[in-house]
């Protein structure tokens, strides 16, 4: 097996409404995946089939070479999962909760849980319920990680987290990756901080996977061009097949371009302009994302 998550065909229904269509999709092993798209699009859906929480309504689902619905002991034990909505036990301190959960697990690393808990300021003396929303999230990584997971679930993960909090988070993560050889698999609106990390992009939109690459690709694959000229207004227009998207005003325009295809001096020359071609982060891709990718 050479994969750690494998769908084949999966659609989740909840009465008329289509949350996932269709999806087919392969995360390998040792993969460090952003899962991205807008709200709705069904990344919390596609996390919760990943870990057995929901099962598909038609199509399969494997996690760890085994079917979703028959999860037991043994994958749980490889399984690391942030879930977007964070249940925990209001009642314990940070400690107790630890200690709690942590005697789950055959390997519970407790250098891990100290050195991760010194790090991002997490009081064990403080009861679970009276943590600020971004501690609840600290919190809830340390359940998540310290057992060395083979593959890691974050759904949104660093959305409560202050700017150094965060960095310390992805900076760990990228640490669990290293030491474990695990898979993880991220899903976040900060795309800043999941280019930071990332190998890999799925980007979900209305339940379908509109774009699965990798994103070293999806950069070369994609740019900007800024245009400008002296003589008179370009086209309100542009018409060439390789132009994705573009805004223009006047003499002046912003392209993003698919690299196949597009020859920037023969643009140049047609248009009589100068011409800036900038790459694009994640950000500025994920648009282009949203609709169905062909190399």
């Amino acid at each position: 097996m050479d994969y750690a998550v494998q769908f084949k065909g999966l659609t989740k229904t909840f009465e008329r409404t289509t949350a996932l269509d269709d999806v087919t999709l392969t995360i390998g092993k040792c993969a460090l995946v952003g899962l991205v798209g807008r709200n709705g699009s069904g990344k919390t859906t596609l996390l919760r089939h990943v870990v057995g929480q929901l099962l598909p309504t038609t199509g399969q689902a494997e996690t760890l070479g085994q079917p979703t619905s028959s999860l037991g002991r043994d994958e749980f034990e490889r399984i690391g999962f942030v879930p977007q909505e964070i249940r925990l036990l209001d009642w314990m301190t940070v400690d107790q909760h630890i200690r709690y959960v942590g005697g789950f697990y055959k390997r519970w690393d407790r250098e891990r849980e100290s050195r991760l808990r010194d790090e991002l300021v997490l009081d064990g003396d403080t009861q679970v319920g009276a943590l600020s929303t971004g501690d609840v999230q600290k919190l809830a990584v340390v359940l998540a990680v310290c057992h060395h997971p083979e593959l890691l679930i974050l759904d949104e993960p660093v959305s409560n987290l202050d700017p150094i909090a965060r960095a310390l988070m992805l900076q760990f993560l990228l640490e669990v990756m290293g030491e474990d050889d695990a898979t993880i698999v991220i899903s976040s609106h900060v795309l800043r901080d999941i280019e930071r990390i990332v190998d890999w992009v799925v980007c979900l939109n209305h339940g379908r996977v509109m774009t699965d690459a990798a994103l070293d690709e999806l950069k070369e694959r994609f740019a900007e061009w800024h245009i400008t000229t002296h003589d008179a207004n370009l086209p309100t227009s542009f018409k060439e097949p390789f132009v994705v998207q573009q805004e223009v005003n006047g003499r002046e325009a912003r392209l993003i371009v698919r690299a196949e295809g597009a020859d920037a001096e023969a643009f140049r020359s047609t248009y009589r302009s100068e011409l800036i071609v900038r790459p694009l982060n994640l950000e500025q891709l994920f648009p282009v994302l949203l609709v169905a990718d062909k190399p």
